[in-house]
């Protein structure tokens, strides 16, 4: 009987020691982790602790005053925080112009490799900005994007648009499945205010957009390489494939190679419509997109709206509170 219990204190003793230690090396476990996390981080047992793993947010400067636009609608985002940094009438139905043009791109790109050769084809003819192709000429895809973007060439839209192929789901080919294609491409881009009936630009009871869903629509189009060096190229000489019929395109944005950090993207003006232009602006580590609709001065508007972002905005590093769940109590 007596050895019996000194068994059971024994085997009490090793289970309150193994207790002991198991408590004892969570504690430690815990502070190596809250160590550790500190370091990364920064500060003291979670109570002012923060991940820096964010963007700097833009923050408005005390005693700021917004600028006063004609355009119709308006739209500045910083995009690497998400903050809007001017809005007027940002979802309100305008007339796109040749901002359309930069849907049209997209389809583009979607369809054609860069080095395909198409066929300019009869009735190409439309009214407004061309370059001058005529029926049967063949073209690479590449240089008609340059005439699409940097001359906002409506003959290149339009054979772009012709030249569309049947798709395998059996839908409309040729400028109808163009169209089809675009307004497809209003969708995934969640462009919820747009429509296009034309690929040019041209005024239409339908072809409708909004600041905010250009601002979609660029912010996908500047993920594209290739895109990106078109809208910037100030001014290239392109050929059709016999090298003997020469265009020289010169951008039509006024801002390019002028205002620092202006990247592209895509003028636009009709008599209805007015003056249109996206921008897109990297500049001190900043992307921003800036879209103005209906304005009376697109360049000057723009120019005015990015002088007053950078005057009127402190881009400050966010610091969020971590909670310390690793600690025990």
């Amino acid at each position: 009987m007596k050895l019996h219990l000194q068994k059971n204190y024994f085997l009490f003793f090793l289970m309150i020691s193994f207790v002991f230690i198991s408590t004892s090396a969570m504690r430690l476990s815990a502070s190596e982790d809250l160590s550790e996390k500190t370091m990364e981080t920064g500060s003291y047992l979670g109570v002012s602790t923060y991940q820096k793993d964010f963007p700097p947010n833009p923050v408005l400067v005390d005693g700021s005053s917004f600028p006063i636009l004609s355009a119709q609608g308006v739209v500045a985002v910083d995009l690497k925080s998400g903050v809007k940094l001017y809005e007027k009438n940002p979802d309100s139905a305008l007339l796109p112009a040749s901002t359309t043009k930069i849907i049209t791109a997209l389809v583009s790109m979607d369809t054609y490799p860069l080095d395909q050769i198409l066929t300019v084809p009869k009735g190409v003819s439309v009214d407004g900005q061309k370059m001058g192709l005529y029926a049967g000429e063949q073209m690479r895809v590449e240089d008609l994007l340059y005439g699409l973007l940097v001359y906002s060439a409506n003959d290149a839209a339009m054979t772009l648009a012709m030249n569309y192929p049947t798709p395998a789901s059996g839908s409309a080919e040729g400028y109808n499945g163009f169209i089809e294609a675009m307004n497809k491409k209003v969708a995934e881009l969640s462009m919820t205010n747009s429509y296009f009936d034309n690929p040019v630009g041209l005024d239409g009871v339908r072809q409708t957009t909004t600041a905010r869903d250009l601002l979609h629509a660029s912010e996908v189009a500047m993920r594209n390489s290739e895109f990106v060096k078109i809208v910037g190229t100030k001014s290239i000489v392109i050929t059709d494939v016999t090298g003997k019929s020469k265009y020289n395109l010169k951008n039509i944005n006024e801002l390019l190679g002028e205002v620092p950090g202006v990247l592209g993207v895509k003028t636009g003006w009709t008599e209805n419509a007015r003056e249109n232009l996206v921008t897109f602006l990297d500049r001190d580590g900043h992307l921003i997109i800036i879209v103005v609709l209906g304005s009376q001065d697109r360049f000057g508007e723009t120019r005015q709206l990015i002088d007053w972002i950078f005057q009127s905005y402190d881009w400050q590093e966010v610091k969020i509170p971590i909670q310390p769940d690793n600690i025990q109590s």
